[in-house]
């Protein structure tokens, strides 16, 4: 019966067709990309330019990848927190059944915190970890349950409602409890101090040694051990629980080998085919060999325009940087754009051989480096709805020696940014650029300065530099990811500003280096402390990258006053007055950097992050802050998904169109219903 259940539903969403004489997609002449905005957050609309000339098959392709990469919702919304599934059905139900007033300040309040929570996959805030506090009382909540479906809310059998309400009030309201999703502070046990569900009833020193038992240094090919898994401390035993077909998350699991299974049938090549085969069989098994494999295939595979991301990749959200979280990305390739990113890759070796890092560090021969600029088509897991705009995969660094590597840049996402910016009444540029000069600067070169970091950073910057042979990929342990988005942030830092870049004709004059290093120091110094709420530190990796990297620049290039703090009518403004200094700069961090990586000093990078990367001036925060806030502008910005609807023509399907949802909220209640697969957790 459950078999059966299961495909009919996804047989429901298979054909949930529209007729071929419905109005093809929504009407974009007066297409809006900003659609809401709420606390720090704006929501974006994404387009997707070309999607007519795609084939059927193509279409098809990416409408079954599609559906793939909605399925694993669910498990990143449990990775985050072991309680999120349930207060999110919690809050759904409030949002489709209650009966009250909703007119009111306390509803509208209740909204917003919906939104949130939406946003950030949990209720924990999807950078600065903290768990987001309601701004409505704990009575109303109860009153908002009370007025509400009792039948439908996910109370456990014998459980009374008052004291299912008065329970899951504790966990939303209670600010001391699971008050950190991911901690950062290093004085204390990592894990026993983060909410995040990676690990369960185990403490730092025994997740380390559990793993340190499992890592071989002499294994030249090592396996990403714990990168699939929770690991478990029950009845005095510590084991992982590994996420695949019949065990972790199984139910959700399942449903993305359907479609995968189905896309596989209408792949663009064999290549394809094979990869994506091995990639189900990886989630069939839990084998991580498997997919050592499956990222081998994928990354040797360029030619195909249609590609995806799918599975448990990035480790940012593990306080010791080993397990990963879900995620997905659909996508085809923008080939006009990818015109420059072709040239960044096929130039590789010579951005190896010249970079100021020491020559044993260096790869003496760079393998299998790709890049490309696509078009997303859906986002999902982690990428959903504050996705990356640029990616670079494997993450193994002896499969990047070894095989190469993807890097990607998501231009209409860029474009979507952009769009809603312009949107926009206001603009930090204005407010925190000091002289008219750099503004116009600026608004020539600012966007392509943008694109070209984020081409370097992704396509080059990660695949860089080699280890030294014994050293672990995770030496660096809970500072591995700021450090790596540091080192990929200084290799396009000071690449962007070399001549090579006007000579392959990536730039049309070095003034967009300038511009660049405008920007980042003043993002790095100021801008990007927006974000973060009065009296906190930075502990997102990749805003502690850009501090650290600002600050440590700063501070060392005091004595030839490379950068100027100045200080006019009250507003405090950060001048670069010798750019070609700067980039000297840059190329000495780069260089220590990539010695704490290639030799896993963790001592060195640790004091790097401590000293530059985390503490805030508390009167210069206040004062950003400030300033932003009289912009009323929102500091974070996530998307909606587009809806490809297959076309139905005499029981027969002609074709894909792309809809353009509107309602955030609706989204969010419509993906809980069709992909909303696991079963909560008491």
């Amino acid at each position: 019966m459950k078999n059966f259940i299961m495909l009919s539903t996804v047989a429901l969403l298979f054909w949930a067709c529209v007729t071929e004489n419905k109005k093809r997609v929504n009407n974009l002449e007066d297409f809006k990309y900003l659609v809401d905005e709420f606390a720090d957050i704006k929501i974006i609309r994404y387009q997707i330019p070309n999607w007519d000339e795609l084939s059927l098959q193509q279409k098809e392709y990416i409408y079954y990848l599609g559906e793939a990469a909605k399925c694993g919702r669910d498990i990143l919304w449990d990775q985050n927190f072991k309680y999120n599934l349930l207060i999110r059905k919690t809050l759904e139900n409030i949002l489709t059944t209650y009966e009250g007033d909703k007119d009111t300040e306390d509803y509208q309040q209740f909204l917003v915190y919906a939104k949130r929570v939406f946003f950030s996959n949990g209720i924990h805030h999807h950078y600065a970890e903290d768990k987001i506090i309601p701004v409505f009382s704990e009575d109303y909540f109860h009153e908002l349950i009370k007025h509400s479906n009792l039948e439908t809310f996910p109370v456990q059998e014998d459980t009374a409602i008052e004291d299912f309400s008065n329970w899951i009030a504790d966990v939303i309201f209670d600010k001391n409890l699971y008050k950190t999703r991911r901690s950062s502070d290093n004085t204390k046990d990592l894990l026993l101090e983060s909410a995040t569900n990676l690990y369960e009833n185990v403490t730092q020193k025994e997740a380390e040694d559990f793993y340190a038992a499992m890592d071989d240094p002499n294994d030249l090919t090592p396996v990403s051990h714990g990168l699939n898994s929770k690991l478990v401390k029950r009845n005095g035993k510590i084991f992982e629980e590994i996420y695949k077909l019949n065990g972790l998350y199984s139910d959700a699991i399942e449903q993305i080998i359907f479609w995968l299974e189905k896309a596989m049938n209408v792949a663009e090549t064999e290549e394809q085919k094979n990869y994506t085969q091995l990639l189900i069989d990886y989630y069939k098994s839990g084998c991580l060999k498997t997919w050592d494999d499956y990222n081998i295939a994928w990354v040797l595979d360029t030619e195909p325009k249609v590609d995806y991301v799918n599975g448990f990749i990035e480790d940012y959200a593990d306080p010791l940087g080993r397990k990963a979280t879900w995620e997905a990305v659909v996508n085809f390739k923008d080939l006009e754009s990818t015109k420059i990113t072709a040239i960044i890759s096929e130039n590789a070796q010579w951005f190896e051989d010249n970079s100021p890092i020491a020559p044993k560090f260096k790869k003496k021969e760079v393998k299998g480096v790709s890049a490309k600029a696509i078009t997303a088509t859906t986002l999902g897991g982690d990428c959903f709805p504050n996705p990356p705009i640029g990616i670079n995969l494997p993450n193994a660094n002896w499969i990047r020696k070894d095989y190469g590597s993807k890097s990607v840049t998501i231009t209409n996402l860029l474009t979507a940014y952009d769009k809603a910016a312009e949107e926009s009444p206001q603009s930090t540029s204005v407010e925190f650029i000091y002289s008219e000069e750099e503004l116009e600067l600026n608004k020539k070169y600012g966007s392509v300065g943008s694109v070209l970091l984020i081409d370097l950073h992704e396509c080059l910057g990660h695949g860089s530099g080699q280890l030294m042979p014994g050293v672990s990929p995770n030496a660096l342990m809970d500072n591995s990811a700021s450090l790596e988005e540091t080192r990929a942030d200084l290799f396009a830092l000071y690449y962007c500003a070399d001549p090579k870049m006007v000579e392959l004709g990536i730039i049309p004059t070095l003034d967009v280096a300038k511009t660049e290093y405008n920007r980042y120091i003043r993002n790095g110094l100021m801008v990007q402390l927006s974000r973060i709420e009065l009296g906190k530190e930075v502990n997102q990796a990749h805003m502690q990258g850009r501090k650290l990297i600002a600050t440590w620049v700063y501070e060392k290039g005091k004595e030839d006053n490379i950068i100027e703090k100045i200080v006019k009518d009250g507003k405090t403004y950060f001048v670069v007055n010798d750019h070609d200094k700067l980039r000297t700069l840059f190329g000495e961090l780069l260089a220590e950097i990539q010695r704490i990586k290639s030799e896993g000093d963790y001592d060195a990078g640790k004091k790097l992050i401590d000293t530059y990367a985390s503490k805030i001036d508390p009167e210069l925060h206040k004062e950003v802050r400030e300033r932003y806030q009289a912009l009323n502008l929102k500091p974070y910005a996530g998307f909606m998904n587009t809806r490809i609807v297959p076309v139905e023509k005499k029981g027969k399907i002609v074709d894909y169109i792309v809809e353009y949802p509107t309602d955030f909220v609706q989204q969010h209640l419509d993906y809980g219903k069709e992909y909303g697969f696991l079963k909560v957790m008491y």
